[in-house]
């Protein structure tokens, strides 16, 4: 077995949109939101609830990497808060490899 850190980052990202007056308008802002996540932050995404709420939105993200990627995760923070400065809020878990082994 090896002894290099591995962590994972899990987070509960809850979105509000209140300037999308329609469900098209929610997922053509939403999967913007997702492509960038996925594409320049490297997280696995998907929406898990509020699937037919116009302004609302629950996703969950997930960054896996060493050490650093707490750092990334901060990144991903400012850039939905940058997208949705009026209604975003975390939940945020990082965890070891060892923390998951128990």
């Amino acid at each position: 077995m090896s002894g290099e850190p591995a962590f994972v980052v899990l987070m509960r990202v809850h979105l509000h949109f209140p300037e999308v007056g329609s469900l098209k308008g929610k997922r053509a802002e939403l999967n913007r939101v997702k492509a960038h996540l996925r594409e320049r932050c490297g997280a696995a995404v998907a929406e898990v609830a509020h699937h037919d709420t116009w302004q609302r939105s629950t996703i969950v993200c997930a960054l896996v990497g060493d050490s650093t990627v707490g750092d990334r995760a901060d990144g991903l923070e400012r850039f939905i808060e940058s997208r949705c400065p009026d209604g975003c809020s975390f939940e945020r878990d990082l965890l070891s490899l060892n923390d998951i082994r128990g």
